[in-house]
């Protein structure tokens, strides 16, 4: 079954509107997180949620650490944080919340218009009858979205960049044509082509991925067939640990492409 998904276009941009709130939900359950682990901080021993704050911002020192010295690391701690928390979380919501909203009708206030309504409408049986519903999903990972991952990939790699002039241009520049000038071409694939594709596209090919199989068994399971509950709860606890392991390796590789810019020995 196809899903529509309701956009609107804001200056000639168009915004696709689930992508929208599923990343204005990751971000504002960070701030949350972040707000309840550290309202009651004590110097002491932490218990609770500080506790296991405290352990994530070791974990993610610890990851730069192995990249940069320990003064340097503590500069991009922050930065590291925040990736691996909007990316863990974001990658989880569509593993717990993957379903869809029907509509019936048209509905502009969220953006289907009684000419997308007749387009995309599909027939369905309800009680007997016969009646045409729009589904949209709504409820996904915001990082099932390519637009979400190239966004945050080339944000993060345009900021090494940015680091790399700013620390020192004349050694920036040099290294684009070391130890020849013929390796500048390479360079120039490397930077502008290939990390700006690897590091997206790892990420939202695994969640997407996931994403549509638990979508796919969850509409097998509504039609009965009960056989895929058990493989869908061992794709769904799988899902979540993909999503660790994908946004363990989206921080690390940005703390790797850092480094390479601001570690002298790059």
């Amino acid at each position: 079954m196809e899903h529509y998904s309701p956009y609107v276009t804001i200056a000639g941009l168009t915004f696709d509107l689930p992508v929208v709130l599923m990343s204005t939900i990751t971000a504002l359950l960070v701030f949350l997180l972040v707000f309840f682990a550290s309202r009651n901080m004590t110097a002491g021993v932490p218990t609770g949620l500080q506790n296991f704050f405290e352990w994530v911002i070791e974990f993610v020192r610890g990851i730069a650490g192995q990249f940069m010295d320990a003064k340097t690391a503590t500069k991009f701690v922050p930065l590291a944080l925040a990736l691996i928390l909007y990316i863990f979380i974001g990658n989880q919501l569509g593993v717990f919340a993957n379903f869809t909203v029907a509509y019936t009708e048209p509905a502009p206030a969220v953006g289907i218009t009684q000419e997308i309504f007749d387009k995309k409408a599909h027939e369905v049986t309800h009680n007997g009858h016969t009646i045409k519903e729009v589904s949209v999903a709504w409820f996904k990972s915001p990082t099932a979205a390519p637009s979400v991952t190239f966004a945050l990939a080339l944000l993060v790699l345009i900021y090494a960049h940015i680091l790399g002039i700013r620390k020192d241009p004349k050694a920036y520049v040099k290294h684009w044509f070391e130890p020849n000038p013929v390796m500048f071409i390479l360079h120039a694939m490397e930077e502008f082509i290939i990390k700006p594709l690897t590091l997206p596209l790892r990420l939202f090919g695994n969640i997407f991925a996931g994403e549509v199989l638990i979508a796919f068994m969850l509409g097998a399971l509504a039609l009965g067939s009960y056989f895929v509950g058990l493989p869908l709860i061992v794709w769904i606890g799988y899902s979540i640990f993909v999503g660790a392991i994908q946004a363990y390796i989206f921080t690390t590789l940005t703390l790797v492409y850092i480094s390479q810019k601001v570690v002298d020995d790059h």
